[in-house]
């Protein structure tokens, strides 16, 4: 599949069409500084012209039965995997991943288009008979009509694939706006979509940043909103969203702690933290941004993790035996190396301090190394800003009730993990602490496809998250009928 790099095209309506925006905006292959393509900022002309032909197509599309509206999917999953290493190396192009993270990434997608393709039973409603003499009552699910997604620049492959594959299998239309950064991902998949037999309409593509998004929180005709990315903005989104009638369901950022028992295996810790942290050069929402060392693991962790995040070869992800590529842009690294400085101003110590690398051949690309931070005060600035980078801050306490006390003293709420090998301590952990997703000696406690993707507090708004059938619930209106039958009408047959 070729790569374009001229202005992107949208997707309305079935058709590929260039945008009439004023304005665009050039992406780049964050390893290399290269000028990949440009996307239209589009206007809100182009939202409201997507967002009729999916209306238009969602009268029909809902009437398809649920067995015939999946059978597209299996089609797309088919051709997800035909393609499969095209669009893994598309998403390290534009996004700067390494190959392997690519392809985990775009399995995940697939996982999703798999799960959606059980609705029939997932759509399922439920009958009660006679809850009074000749009167029945039942509950059934029905599609909203029209959703959009807004998605970020972190996985253009695989988390449009939390809501997408959902919300037409429900017999929903679907918008999907990606990130201005990594927009060709999902123009590719949307190449791939076109061949799977949708009705026009059913599904559109809708490039742009914050004009369009805008345009999409404030049409009428788009029901439901998912978003991923920051919390300011996930705030925005859903303040927006609701202002204006939508559901809304926004997954916000983190400050994700793990938290290190004396029992714990310190070179599984340590290889696994590092995985969570350094990962994807840090650019995920569970990433392990805080490690809470208690009593005597402090000293085995501290040297085990530096040990990791010294050795870990840093590069182009399409290069072979690279483990972490660069950030996403040069005003991403600013502001991480910015954050890194301010904890130093406060009295941290960086243990590994991986700012300013130089990765020959690569001079140009935004590129950092792993960042291991010690001495960090619990009340510090960096101990509660999401750094979104490949900085791992180390504290440390003396009992488990005070590493819990102190995650739950922060404000996000999407991952907590534990490493231990105290069956005890890992129950009192994942009962009492205030997170999503919890991982007992896991560093990245992604759920599968058939469960939601969870968070609490500051990293979620809303109330039924992507994935599973919480996208299900989300995606449906349920309505509940009561119905009677007089005896003399009954007679009659």
């Amino acid at each position: 599949m070729s790569i374009p790099v001229h202005t992107l095209p949208n997707f309305i309506g079935g058709e590929w069409r260039a945008s009439s925006a004023a304005d665009t905006l050039g992406f780049l292959n964050p390893a290399t500084a290269e000028m990949l393509g440009r996307v239209p900022i589009s206007p809100a002309s182009e939202v409201d012209e997507a967002a009729r032909a999916a209306v238009a197509a969602s009268i029909e599309w809902r009437r398809v039965p649920a067995m015939e509206r999946i059978q597209p999917l299996f089609k797309l999953k088919g051709l997800l995997e035909q393609h499969f290493e095209d669009l893994s190396r598309t998403i390290t192009l534009e996004c700067g991943k390494t190959l392997a993270e690519s392809r985990g990434e775009m399995q995940r997608a697939i996982e999703n288009v798999e799960t959606a393709c059980g609705i029939p039973i997932l759509m399922q409603g439920y009958l009660s008979e006679d809850i009074a003499r000749g009167i029945d009552e039942y509950m059934v699910r029905q599609p909203l009509g029209v959703a959009a997604v807004i998605a970020p620049f972190n996985f253009p492959g695989m988390i449009p694939f939390w809501f997408l594959p959902y919300a037409i299998a429900c017999g929903n239309a679907f918008l999907v706006k990606p990130s201005e950064k990594v927009p060709l991902t999902m123009h590719m998949v949307f190449r791939l979509i076109e061949q799977i037999g949708l009705p026009k309409g059913v599904v559109s593509l809708v490039n742009g940043a914050k004009e369009t998004v805008d345009s999409i929180l404030d049409h009428p005709a788009i029901r439901a909103v998912s978003f991923v990315g920051s919390t300011p903005v996930a705030k925005y989104v859903y303040a927006r969203a609701a202002a204006n009638g939508k559901r809304a369901q926004c997954h916000g950022g983190a400050k994700n702690p793990i938290v290190v028992l004396p029992d714990a295996d310190m070179e599984m810790t340590a290889q696994i933290s590092a995985d969570s942290a350094f990962g994807c050069a840090g650019q995920r929402c569970l990433a392990a941004s805080i490690a809470v060392t208690v009593g005597e693991a402090g000293a085995p962790f501290t040297d085990a993790i530096v040990s990791q995040a010294e050795k870990r070869k840093v590069g182009n992800g399409l290069d072979e035996g690279v483990q972490m590529g660069p950030v996403i842009t040069a005003e991403s690294r600013r502001r991480i190396e910015t954050i890194v400085q301010k904890g130093l101003d406060a009295g941290a110590r960086a243990v590994v301090d991986g700012r300013g690398p130089k990765i020959p051949g690569h001079e140009d690309g935004f590129f950092l190394r792993p960042t291991v931070l010690d001495n960090i005060a619990p009340g510090a600035e960096i101990s509660r800003t999401e750094i979104f980078g490949p900085v791992l801050s180390l504290l440390h306490v003396e009992t488990v009730d005070e590493a819990i006390g102190l995650v739950n003293s922060g404000t996000y709420g999407n991952m907590a993990c534990l490493f231990t090998s105290s069956g005890a301590a890992a129950r009192k952990f994942r009962n009492e602490v205030e997170a999503g997703n919890i991982g007992i000696n896991i560093g990245v406690a992604a759920p599968v496809a058939a469960f939601p993707f969870s968070g609490a507090r500051e990293s979620f708004f809303g109330d039924l998250h992507g994935q599973g059938r919480d996208a299900v619930e989300f995606f449906t209106q349920e309505k509940v009928v009561v119905e009677r039958w007089p005896r003399e009408w009954s007679r009659k047959f």
